[in-house]
């Protein structure tokens, strides 16, 4: 009996010490914005709340959209505004953009022509009649918008895809020779093809590669306000599927990239259903561009998931998003995560419409609709311009918006908004290839999404908008962390294996 004593003696010695270790678990990196204060700060503890303590699972297993990316726009405004601040600002805000410690932004897109985020009206090709394109001259963008982008790319690690958007044709191509409004001649659908080709190569000879373009900055106009030209789903398609993508094709300039449509989501399906119709009418379309302004809240999944399912395999891109119709306001965080802003549908929107445009937070706006976006196989996510003054400006309509950067060219002072850091939770951290992954969570006030990046780090986004702390527990595999997040919040968590 004395050989079963001994052995038992052991045995519970082994159980007492294996009671003592804590249960091993997640090892976790936390960032967080918060109403609060928090501007991507590190988080190392965190308070349980409750007994019931909510859960959010991952499944990195199960695999979506391979991202493409996340940005801002290089538009003459922001341009002219960065060369008049110092130059020690100036480099401040473009590694805030660019670099590594930066927002790291990986997809960004510029306008060909002048558009309403310009000083005044401007066209490559000022010279009426000119088919061929003699006189095409980028010169109006070389001492702002090249100087921004080059810069840009000097400081960025892992480069950047850019991408190019007309708002018009000059006037003298249009059937009303106007800067606003008005269609393309037919007889000039040559001559804009051949715009699109002359541009690609002006700015390579200026040592900038352009990945793609959208075809036409909403199609539908903008209400007869600044630069637009119009196109329907039809006139657009015959316009890529037998002019810009063979003209590309023919300049060895296939492999560029063409996504159709770049207006509101409500208004996707008649675009994709023409767009995607057949295999000749899709040939040269490798995607398709999404805006957000119809509504401020509604991110419209229904409308995501048509495109999506239309044409599973090809690009679906929010080209561009900002606080429109609003000065901006100057240092003032508070401003950001309160329910203040209105926008263009607020005064301008028809009857039927006006509930799609409430007062809102802008923080959760831009959070709710990437997380929304993300979770309804968006694959890029683009801001509008990167750098406003005090005004929303300079925009020669007096159309004034919100900028991530708020900039006072004469005091040479430099504002971070929260709209900053909220996107720099998305740009910084889900890297260009990652893959959206599935995950459940249990708690339908948080939104989530979450990915898994090409060096298999995940990264998982949570969304707080309410005025409660609250408390989960984040699980993956066999591991398990307990988490906390603060009221209006937003949190980035990395998982590095």
């Amino acid at each position: 009996m004395k050989p079963f004593k001994t052995y038992s003696f052991f045995a519970l010695m082994i159980v007492s010490v294996m009671a003592c270790i804590p249960e091993k678990q997640l090892k976790v990196t936390v960032l967080e914005t918060s109403a609060g204060g928090n501007k991507l700060t590190q988080l190392n503890e965190f308070t349980i709340f409750g007994e019931n303590t909510s859960e959010v699972t991952i499944f990195p297993e199960k695999q979506y959209q391979t991202i493409t990316g996340f940005g801002g726009a290089f538009t003459e405004s922001s341009a002219y505004l960065l060369n008049k601040l110092s130059k020690e600002n100036r480099q401040e805000v473009l590694e805030a953009y660019f670099s590594e410690k930066g927002a790291n932004y990986s997809l960004t897109r510029t306008h060909m022509n002048s558009c309403d985020f310009s000083l005044t009206n401007y066209s490559y090709t000022p010279v009426e009649g000119d088919k061929e394109l003699k006189h095409f001259s980028i010169k109006e963008d070389k001492d702002d918008l090249i100087p921004m982008i080059k810069d840009a790319m000097a400081i960025s690690k892992e480069g950047f895809k850019l991408f190019a958007s007309p708002w018009t044709a000059a006037p003298w191509m249009k059937d009303n020779k106007k800067w606003v409004g008005g269609k393309l001649l037919p007889e000039y659908y040559d001559t804009w093809a051949l715009f699109f080709s002359k541009y690609v190569d002006a700015y390579n000879a200026e040592g900038i590669d352009i990945w793609g373009f959208t075809v036409e900055n909403e199609p539908h106009g903008n209400g007869d306000n600044w630069e637009s030209m119009l196109f329907s789903p039809e006139e657009m398609t015959d316009f890529v599927q037998n002019h810009l993508g063979p003209k590309l094709e023919a300049d060895g300039k296939g492999d560029l990239i063409i996504l159709g449509y770049d207006q509101n989501r409500e208004g996707i399906k008649e675009w994709v259903d023409v767009m995607y119709k057949d295999e000749a009418s899709s040939k040269y379309y490798d995607g398709t561009a999404i805006h957000w302004y119809e509504s401020t809240y509604d991110f419209f999944p229904k409308a995501l998931q048509y495109a999506h399912k239309k044409a599973p395999n090809k690009y679906l891109i929010q080209t561009e998003a900002c606080v429109d119709s609003e000065v901006p306001k100057w240092k003032d965080d508070a401003w950001y995560w309160s329910k203040e802003a209105t926008d263009w549908g607020w005064d301008w929107a028809p009857e039927h419409q006006k509930h799609l445009h409430p007062k809102y937070v802008p923080v959760y706006r831009y959070a709710r609709d990437i997380i929304g976006c993300l979770n309804n196989w968006v694959d890029g996510w683009v801001d509008w311009n990167m750098v406003l003054d005090t005004q929303g400006g300079p925009n020669w309509f007096k159309n004034w918006c919100v900028a991530p950067v708020i900039v006072d060219p004469e005091k040479d002072e430099v504002y971070y908004t929260p709209i900053y850091y909220t996107l720099a939770h998305f740009s910084k951290y889900i890297r260009p290839g990652a893959k959206r992954i599935d995950f459940k969570n249990t708690d339908d006030s948080l939104m989530v999404t979450a990915t898994k990046n090409p060096d298999n780090s995940i990264a998982i986004i949570v969304f707080n908008p309410t005025k409660d702390p609250k408390s989960f527990q984040l699980n993956l595999n066999d591991l398990s962390k307990p988490l906390s997040i603060n009221p209006q919040a937003i949190q980035t968590i990395m998982i590095n294996n």
